[in-house]
């Protein structure tokens, strides 16, 4: 069982909703990344989605775009990013994901960086730019690897598409709340609240439905545990923490944020 799975049945068992935190790796510095990831263990995230930055961040909005920038401009590599799992390996058991784009992985072929990423400890993978009509060797290869392969749905995902995703989608399925890109939004529609609760039909238990972009307060978490989300996904709140915190209190900072979401998700 991979740690994602054991993780939403511990706190499937305690009527617990999942919070998934995002930070991108090497954003402003390593050392930084590794503040914040102890503050959201710390807080009592569940799930870490680590970014590594890639030049042409198409599903993320301006806070994270700007965090990829100089993530690269500071001149992270995959070789960083797997040096950071690694140091976060030997301090946590956390379920760890990887959010990038298709061409990070196709440029070393799937079953090699797969292979990389499981070893360095990361247990499942987000690829917003990866069709499902295209993902065929994609999940043959992390299926023999045993990643897991988190798919991205939108609220106007159509049913049977919506069916065939679920099919491939291991780990969770990720439920974008907004049309349009990750970032700090000001309400929740009642269109994502639709949303979701149609994909949880769709998915009749047989994979956790997490909810992500626009998740930014403790009202929006409620919101979506009380709506049904088996996880609730934030990521721009965390970088807009880091942006404007100095380096040393960035983990106080981050730890006391996020034990104010975790709260909300019991």
């Amino acid at each position: 069982m991979s740690r994602i799975k054991e993780k939403f049945n511990q706190l499937k068992s305690k009527k617990e909703t999942a919070l998934i935190s995002y930070v991108m790796a090497g954003y402003p510095s390593e050392k930084v990344t590794m503040s914040a990831v102890r503050g959201l263990i710390r807080g009592g995230s569940d799930i870490i989605e680590l970014g590594f930055p890639f030049s042409d961040p198409i599903a993320d909005g301006p806070t994270i775009q700007m965090a990829s920038t100089k993530s690269l401009n500071s001149g992270t590599k995959i070789e960083d990013f797997f040096s950071i799992v690694k140091k976060i390996r030997k301090e946590s058991n956390i379920p760890l994901v990887l959010m990038t784009y298709t061409n990070i992985l196709y440029n070393q072929t799937y079953l090699k960086f797969i292979t990389r990423a499981k070893q360095a400890g990361i247990d499942g993978l987000i690829l917003p730019d990866m069709a499902i009509e295209e993902s065929k060797e994609y999940v043959k290869a992390a299926k023999k690897i045993g990643m897991d392969t988190i798919f991205l749905v939108s609220p106007n995902t159509e049913r049977e598409r919506l069916k065939q995703i679920i099919k491939s989608t291991s780990g969770f399925l990720y439920m974008v709340a907004v049309f349009g890109t990750t970032g700090v939004q000001t309400k929740i529609h009642k269109y994502t609240i639709d949303a979701l609760k149609n994909t949880k039909n769709s998915a009749k238990g047989k994979i956790p439905v997490g909810v992500g972009f626009g998740v930014s307060t403790e009202k929006d978490v409620q919101k979506y545990v009380s709506s049904g989300a088996d996880a609730v996904i934030v990521g721009s709140a965390n970088i807009k923490i880091i942006e404007n915190t100095p380096a040393n209190k960035v983990q106080s900072q981050i730890a006391a944020f996020t034990k104010k979401l975790k709260n909300k998700t019991r």
